[in-house]
């Protein structure tokens, strides 16, 4: 009798372990679908919003701010996690994010909303940098895919819901509501990290001499820790002010003034300064918020790259593939909004297959694999006949889901497993940071490139938007249509011209088999 006591108490243990584990995921899914939902279930509110608090010349700040003040913090909250733990910057962070909520559904005029929203942002840059680290550290290697193919379902369900959920509270409740609803999903999320996850004591050896070595940061034994631990708030000050500079460049360049107008030349030249600003700073941080190794490292800089092409490319289809769908094929917002959404019902389920593939033939050829077949569907959209039926724009999304699937899932997954715990966060925060920079590029630069095409065909007269706006009235003759097709094929070429970017970047600069860590 008394020797099964300890197999059953080991089991007990397992049992208890296995709930606690299930209860931190279903933390981490209901706090990345705060982050998931928060774009989509806003965007149709703004006539709503525009109409409460008035400013329509610069509501477009409500998505800008938050983008600006997400992707600048997620270098500084993945230095935090991997310094002071996962569990203080995520409560932080949601709690950031919740009191950002509150307050924007408190919002007495524009100029409040959209700095309530950068409240908002800096909150949502911890939630979105430290899920994903946080998945890595629950689950061993083998298992990885299980959470983020769970990760890509919350995604995929809050582009589906976030539009009508939005939609609806704003219809039939108020505005503030799509606010409001996010303090009971991040209670719950909250409640259940505090209560249910427990990260492990680590050891907490001397600092290393050098530790930008690969050396010593590829060795567990030389972790950096935070008994040794100061925190580089001059590195992190400069990563914010020079991101904050250069994205807002990126995101008004264009739009709000001239690429060469004054202001866009000041932006950028004061943000190249303050790039200089960073590097000086972080040479000389003991414990730099973007350590060297970042971009050292073949394996980590050729995710870094690729998947910075990645949220450029995603670009073409989520901001312009909507405006086909409605001036080109005639559909209505609903219909045009399947058209896209459809890409993310094939994303999470090729996610969740790919651990088949790059198990046989590893995580770089994998994403090879994906990244060149969707460049090939990124191609094909400008063979579509005009104008075309909806069901074949809808098959090339299909299936381009399906692509970048096997192409982000086995990247993350495996540059994930080549670092160890107290590098995790830093390596994961580098990675998204990329992708959210390479989307804020992507849509300069796209927007340009459409707006060059309709300026060529129809005689230099307007941009993408007031065309679309003239459709919509019914004033437009159809060779307006054609230029729109035009410019949105051209857009698609140059989304297919960066998965090409990314497809070399893996191939030449991305050793063959990754080096994963032994766990």
């Amino acid at each position: 009798m008394g020797s099964t006591t300890p197999a059953i108490r080991g089991g007990a243990v397992r049992r208890q372990d296995t709930r606690r584990r299930g209860a931190v995921v279903a933390a981490l899914m209901l706090a990345m679908a705060l982050a998931a939902l928060d774009a989509t279930i806003v965007s149709t509110a703004v006539p709503q919003i525009v109409g409460d608090l008035g400013g329509f010349s610069v509501f477009s700040w409500l998505f800008s701010g938050y983008l600006l003040a997400v992707t600048v913090t997620l270098p500084v909250y993945g230095k935090l996690s991997d310094t002071f733990g996962r569990k203080p910057v995520l409560v932080t962070g949601a709690a950031v994010f919740l009191l950002g909520s509150l307050l924007c559904a408190g919002a007495w005029n524009m100029a409040a909303l959209i700095a309530f929203r950068i409240v908002q942002g800096l909150g949502g840059g911890a939630l979105q940098g430290t899920v994903q680290t946080l998945a890595a550290d629950l689950y061993p290697l083998a298992e990885r895919p299980k959470i983020q193919s769970k990760l890509s379902t919350v995604w995929a369900v809050s582009a589906v819901a976030g539009p009508g959920l939005g939609g609806v509270l704003a219809a039939y409740a108020d505005w503030r509501w799509i606010f409001l609803i996010n303090l009971p999903i991040g209670a719950a999320a909250l409640w259940l990290i505090v209560r249910h996850l427990h990260e492990p004591e680590r050891e907490r050896p001397k600092k290393p001499e050098n530790p930008d070595n690969p050396e010593n940061s590829e060795n567990p034994e030389n972790s950096e820790n935070a008994a040794h631990a100061r925190v580089d708030w001059a590195g992190a000050l400069a990563v914010f002010a020079c991101g904050g500079v250069l994205l807002t460049a990126l995101v008004q360049g264009g739009v709000a003034w001239p690429w060469l107008s004054a202001p866009s030349l000041t932006l950028f030249g004061t943000g190249l300064a303050l790039a200089g600003v960073v590097v000086v700073v972080e040479r000389r941080a003991a414990q730099p918020i973007i350590p060297g190794w970042v971009w050292r490292r073949r394996t980590i800089a050729a995710v870094n790259l690729a998947l910075g092409a990645l949220g450029l490319l995603m670009v073409a289809p989520s901001v312009f593939l909507p405006t086909y769908a409605q001036s080109v094929l005639g559909l209505a917002p609903v219909a045009a909004g399947f058209v896209l959404s459809v890409w993310t019902l094939s994303w999470p389920v090729s996610a969740a297959l790919s651990q088949h593939v790059y198990r046989r033939i590893g995580f770089r050829d994998t994403a090879l694999l994906g990244i060149g077949l969707a460049a090939l569907i990124l191609c094909a959209f400008p063979l579509l006949p005009y104008p075309g039926s909806w069901w074949q724009p809808t098959l090339l999304m299909l299936l381009l889901g399906a692509a970048l699937g096997l192409f982000q899932l086995p990247l993350i997954v495996g540059v994930q497993s080549t670092v160890g715990w107290s590098e995790r966060g830093t390596t994961t925060a580098s990675v998204l940071f990329c992708r959210q920079t390479g989307q804020t590029l992507g849509a300069s630069l796209f927007g340009a490139v459409a707006n060059g095409v309709l300026a060529a065909r129809l005689g230099g007269a307007g941009d993408l938007d007031s065309v679309t706006r003239a459709l919509d009235a019914g004033t437009a003759p159809e060779a307006t249509r054609h230029a729109i097709a035009d410019a949105v094929h051209a857009v698609y070429l140059g989304a297919a011209a960066a998965a090409a970017l990314a497809f070399l970047v893996l191939l030449l600069v991305a050793p063959r088999r990754f080096p994963v860590r032994d766990e």
